[in-house]
């Protein structure tokens, strides 16, 4: 039993993390998971953190660009202070029954489980999660919310809840890193190591995270950054362009003019994009029924959406889910 008191404190002394990665993760994320350790190491003259790979299965594990990380089998007893999760896609296939069991096991020996972008899939999975507060990747949100109605799911770039740890993709990670770098040896040394990735640790855990980047917008242009961010918020619900220009103290024209001059479009065009999108997405990434993925997207008829969605694409919504299947089927 290790879990004295939390991760997320001052305290001089090395924390060691098992780095559990899976098939396909996302690299970016893997490594803004563990070079900030590195970094911290480095920066600091002694040893911070020690970290080690594991898999589900002893071997080589396959991630997203194509290069694979040798690491041994998780086991069900490890020495360790965390056990940080590292995933990207097929996560429902990868969370075996002895994977999951592995995981309840090991939860009470160690001080903290992280799961970073698909990572949290496999903590609520293992039911390790629920009447807690988590978050996941901002694509697999609604899904998550609706899979685990006993998780707290926010929107934000990480949560820490307890001794479990949750966050969305690479750049949630490298913040959370980075504050835990802080809380446990100081901010000079979390801005000295962001400062080696050219990094500005400006968002807190409870910034939402955004499809687009509303907040690098608003730096160039806050009226826009307000705009784009109402639109995200109103994928499943979508607000007329006038009403969005009210919001943001600025007339439909005004509004129009800033579109065409920052994105070279206008908002009603870029507000159906957004949706499509993220319907898209709803397509590839879920079984919904395509009637679901366009209530969800705004959509008030199957035709409508089913004519904007080819006219987006270039093919039916229908295709488009056969066709990834077909491409998941053959994935090792």
């Amino acid at each position: 039993m290790k879990r004295e008191k939390p991760i997320f404190a001052p305290d001089p002394a090395p924390l060691d993390v098992a780095v559990l990665v899976m098939a396909d993760t996302n690299a970016l994320s893997l490594a803004a998971a563990v070079d900030p350790m590195r970094a911290a190491n480095r920066r600091a003259g002694r040893t911070l953190f020690t970290w080690r790979y594991y898999s589900a299965a002893a071997g080589a594990i396959p991630v997203t660009t194509g290069f694979r990380i040798d690491a041994d089998a998780l086991p069900d007893r490890i020495e360790a202070d965390i056990l940080l999760i590292v995933a990207g896609f097929r996560l429902i296939e990868q969370a075996t029954p002895p994977l999951l069991a592995r995981l309840r096991r090991l939860a009470p020996r160690l001080r903290a489980m992280i799961g970073v972008d698909g990572g949290p899939w496999f903590l609520a999975l293992a039911g390790l999660l629920d009447g807690r507060s988590a978050t996941v990747h901002w694509e697999d949100l609604e899904t998550f919310a609706d899979r685990f109605p006993a998780v707290d799911v926010r929107q934000d770039r990480y949560v820490i809840s307890g001794p479990f740890v949750t966050t969305g993709g690479a750049a949630p990670c490298l913040d959370m890193m980075l504050e835990l770098i802080r809380t446990r040896h100081g901010a000079e040394l979390a801005l000295r190591v962001a400062g080696a990735f050219l990094y500005e640790p400006v968002h807190a855990a409870t910034v939402p995270q955004q499809a687009v980047s509303a907040a690098r917008l608003a730096k160039g242009d806050p009226a826009l950054g307000r705009a784009i961010a109402l639109m995200e918020r109103g994928v499943e619900n979508p607000i007329p362009i006038a009403a969005i220009a009210r919001r943001i103290g600025l007339s439909q024209r005004r509004l129009e003019m800033l579109f065409a001059e920052r994105l070279g479009t206008s908002p009603g065009r870029f507000f159906l994009d957004l949706r499509l999108d993220e319907a898209r997405r709803m397509v590839v990434d879920t079984r919904l029924p395509l009637q679901e993925v366009a209530l969800r997207t705004g959509f008030s008829s199957q035709m409508a959406f089913a004519r904007a969605f080819r006219a987006r694409f270039g093919a039916p919504a229908s295709a488009l889910r056969r066709s990834a299947g077909a491409v998941q089927a053959k994935t090792p």
